[in-house]
């Protein structure tokens, strides 16, 4: 994959894949538990966040499908893409809910969409559903609190 520096309005440590499968979409580049576990990657499409990864030998359980914490993962990384039009600075997960309806295998590609449902003055709610090839996977929601740096 060959990638570029994002935009000025991007997040800083994110690349934009120039080829391949997901060219034009962002991912982190920063040794993070997101990048180790991913990559997973985000889009912008008529002003609403869209992830994806392609799921590796690395991503699965001792079944051959999906390890659930992956799911999660995957999961709690695009509910901070969903919020990125609300996020001003810094924020951390400070709840999370998901429920498991089917498994994914090796050489899946993994979608997800949602939406913010209510932006507070600290607090983001959250709610998405992962899904592949249109089978739901993982229905999930959240809550991000913004952390406000103290000077």
């Amino acid at each position: 994959m060959t990638a570029v520096p994002p935009a000025p309005f991007e997040r800083p440590g994110t690349v934009i894949a120039t080829d391949g499968e997901f060219a034009g979409w962002t991912t982190w580049t920063r040794d993070t538990f997101e990048s180790n576990n991913g990559p997973f990657w985000q889009t912008e499409e008529n002003g609403r966040a869209r992830c994806a990864f392609r799921v590796t030998r690395k991503h699965l359980n001792g079944l051959g499908h999906v390890h659930g914490g992956c799911f999660m993962t995957f999961a709690d990384y695009c509910l901070f893409a969903f919020a990125r039009s609300e996020l001003q600075g810094p924020a951390v997960t400070v709840a999370f809910n998901a429920e498991f309806l089917d498994a994914a295998k090796e050489g899946e590609r993994i979608e997800a969409t949602g939406e913010v449902t209510r932006a507070g003055g600290s607090l983001i709610f959250l709610r998405g559903m992962m899904t592949c090839d249109g089978r739901p996977l993982l229905n999930f929601s959240g809550t991000i609190k913004r952390v406000r740096r103290r000077g």
